[in-house]
């Protein structure tokens, strides 16, 4: 199993900044987090910064150790000073394969020969991804949930190629990030969360759209009649319609036509009414 000293993360935004973090806070590793702007990362250096806080004032941190963690995050904007020294890269941008393609196939240029890579994509297969690159043994699909400073869950995907040695040591990196790992050993569309969690999504935005209920009914119906922590409308704020869209249409296309997304959701992603991200989706989020 190869040992993991330093961590690139590929993607300071929702995802690539909570990566970074636990990276840094709970396994204590070395973290390079690049991306293109400089915006992006001192946004998500500003995010770090705020969670860390949090967790300072509910004191399951201290202030020295909030310093620590800062610390060993490198934001940068250069690929190379990112990846050169890696032992693992994270791949965290945003959910189109094109770009996803495009941002591995740099990274697997400029890394080192034993270096892995594994993606944080939702839904979109591993084995393509990996054919960017010119290690697919040494791909993964190593997929976080929203948001990785709480989620304790990572899904790790096998590629068509990848080996046992890679998925043992994402699985040690994966514990000593304080997560419990799920094993996907197909490399198919949405994994388990995804390919289980859409559909219901999508029903409750059918609801809508159908004006069989209300918002905050069918939000109240699922917490209290299934015991959700929140409703899928408020969830959906949460993970982004726009991402949620992208996840139901690999879905539809690389599985069954079944689920074909909601139009609400079209409708509400074109009109950038993506959640929190956007600060209004099906709440508003600018008044909390």
């Amino acid at each position: 199993m190869k040992e993991i000293r330093r961590i690139a993360v590929l993607g300071s935004g929702l995802m690539g900044h909570g990566i970074a973090q636990v990276a840094a806070q709970v396994a204590k590793y070395e973290v390079s987090m690049r991306d293109i702007k400089q915006e992006f990362l001192d946004n998500g250096m500003r995010m770090i910064k705020n969670s860390l806080q949090r967790f300072q004032k509910k004191d399951i941190i201290s202030e020295t150790e909030m310093n620590q963690t800062l610390s060993r995050i490198h934001p940068t904007l250069d690929m190379k000073k990112a990846v050169a020294d890696a032992d693992l890269i994270i791949e965290a941008v945003p959910e189109n394969v094109q770009i996803k393609k495009s941002v591995l196939a740099e990274a697997d240029k400029l890394a080192k020969k034993d270096t892995l890579i594994a993606s944080n994509t939702s839904s979109i297969s591993i084995t393509d991804l990996a054919s960017a690159t010119n290690r697919p043994e040494k791909f993964c699909g190593m997929h976080f949930f929203n948001p990785p400073q709480l989620m304790r869950l990572v899904e790790i995907i096998r590629g068509a190629k990848t080996l046992d040695e890679t998925i043992a040591t994402i699985a040690d990196v994966s514990k000593k990030m304080g997560k419990e790992t799920v094993i996907v050993k197909k490399d198919s569309a949405g994994f388990v969360v995804n390919r289980i969690l859409i559909p219901a999504l999508n029903e409750a935005l059918n609801l809508v759209w159908e004006g069989i209920a209300d918002r905050d009914d069918i939000d109240k119906a699922i917490t209290l009649g299934l015991n959700w922590p929140m409703g899928p409308l408020k969830l959906l704020d949460y993970l982004g319609l726009d991402t949620t869209l992208s996840i139901a249409e690999v879905l539809q296309k690389e599985i069954d036509p079944k689920y074909s997304p909601c139009p609400l959701l079209r409708q509400m992603t074109r009109a950038g009414l993506l959640g929190r991200k956007t600060g209004k989706g099906f709440y508003d989020w600018e008044k909390k």
